[in-house]
């Protein structure tokens, strides 16, 4: 195995070389074998061992395990105990997701702390197998059936083409040691269900059923390809915009695709929705309408579809300005007020000029409420707001986010939108003010 693993990595990873590598070892024998092999090839490695505290002593057996690997091979060796359990309960996550995530991210730090350029892990070919099939289970697009990845950003799996037999049968060769999780023999959880109970069911079907299940992942990867591409070359037809976060889709364009309902899955797959269903309603549902996921939101709005980050619980923030020049900064925007000492028209609605007299310090900064009216910048008569932005075509997305500069109960300004007529500057002004979003 070492030849074919020598190989693969010069053919595959080669920009590994010259690299410092971190090899995230539990202790089974996958990640034993993965540093055994690059420390045979010469390749410049520590370790990271993450001990969750969710199997008693065992897990702190692991951990001295692993550091008499990185003492016997004289390798640098990190380690890091979690209060799993803990932080799954506090961040309502499962046990698995959030070991997954404190993993992870510490991973990454350690690259960072240490200077280090890759994190390896013993990932391999059945791992592969498990995975797709829990993807099947559950239901998935073609993403979920093309396998882990063999690189994911700084993450390298080069394990991936052997077997889990290949890899304890070299283990063995060698002498290696390694720990065995006794959790892994509960069948209680899903990837071990279909590790001890389907999986073998399949390969009594056909001996060379990973081979072949390899073979259909390539495949499948290479349809992805072809996916991928066919997406991009009709996404500008579709895509009315895609700014600060925001995506705009064409509802009249994509009911002229036959597939639109593919399209619309392949553009918005990473915005965490499941209720696909709910999403595809959205293009013969009433305007106002809207799907949620975990991080995101996707309305209709008249002739589009508008996904946008999902907001927080709605607060009641108000800055206060006491006198100028000043600024003030918010989560979205940095308000400067500043004198100036000319007027002159501006086309960008992030600039106004006021006349100073007309207000009354200190004034204040909102989000927009109920019944807020004011007096829109060259027409006459107060309009109110929610007429206003029916009239200028906002949605629920663009309501939600606009604010309001106040002086004495008074709007100043519709932040980014109009200046109230009450405020502008005329010819009796003596001190101009410039207001303008950065």
């Amino acid at each position: 195995m070492l030849d074919q693993f020598s190989e693969h990595i010069a053919t595959n990873f080669s920009y590994l070389r010259d690299k410092k590598l971190l090899i995230a070892i539990s202790g089974g024998v996958d990640s034993v074998v993965l540093a055994e092999l690059l420390n045979e090839l010469d390749f410049d490695i520590s370790l990271a061992h993450c001990n969750f505290q969710l199997r008693g002593a065992d897990a702190n057996q692991d951990e001295v395990f692993v550091n008499a690997i990185a003492n016997r091979i004289q390798i640098p060796v990190f380690t890091k105990k979690f209060e799993t359990k803990a932080i799954a309960k506090a961040e309502k996550l499962s046990i698995q997701l959030a070991a997954r995530e404190l993993r992870y991210d510490w991973f990454k730090n350690l690259l960072i702390d240490n200077d280090l350029d890759y994190i390896l892990t013993g990932h391999h070919a059945d791992d592969n197998l498990e995975t797709f099939l829990i993807n099947l289970s559950r239901g998935t697009g073609l993403d979920g059936l093309t396998g882990i990845p063999e690189k994911n950003g700084a993450i390298v799996r080069p394990l991936l083409p052997f077997s889990r037999n290949q890899i304890e049968q070299y283990a063995r060769k060698q002498n290696l040691k390694w720990r065995e999780d006794t959790s892994n023999a509960e069948t209680k959880y899903l990837r071990n269900k279909l590790r001890h109970d389907v999986i073998p069911a399949l390969k009594s079907i056909n001996p060379r059923f990973l081979d072949t299940f390899s073979t259909t992942i390539h495949h499948l990867q290479d349809t992805q390809q072809i996916v991928a591409a066919s997406v991009e070359n009709i996404k500008h037809k579709v895509v009315h915009s895609d700014t600060n976060g925001i995506l705009t889709l064409d509802i009249n364009e994509l009911k002229k695709l036959a597939s639109s309902k593919a399209l619309l899955y392949e553009l918005l797959k990473g915005y965490n929705f499941t209720a696909w269903n709910d999403i595809y309603n959205l293009l013969e549902a009433q305007a106002g309408k809207f799907v949620l996921s975990n991080s995101h939101r996707i309305l209709k709005d008249r002739d589009f579809l508008i996904v946008s980050p999902k907001l927080a619980e709605p607060g009641n923030e108000i800055y206060t300005l006491k006198s100028f020049p000043s600024s003030i900064q918010t989560e979205l925007f940095q308000l400067k007020i500043t004198t100036s000492d000319n007027f002159y028209p501006v086309k960008e609605s992030n600039t106004i000029f006021v006349d100073a007299d007309q207000l009354i310090w200190p004034i204040t900064l909102r989000k927009w409420q109920n019944g807020d009216y004011f007096y829109p910048f060259g027409m006459q008569g107060k309009k109110k707001l929610s007429k206003f932005f029916k009239d200028q075509k906002y949605s629920l997305f663009d309501k939600e986010n606009t604010w309001v500069l106040i002086s004495d109960d008074k709007i100043v300004w519709v932040i980014d939108a109009r200046l109230d007529e009450r405020f502008k500057v005329t010819d009796s002004t003596k001190t101009i003010l410039k207001l303008e979003l950065i």
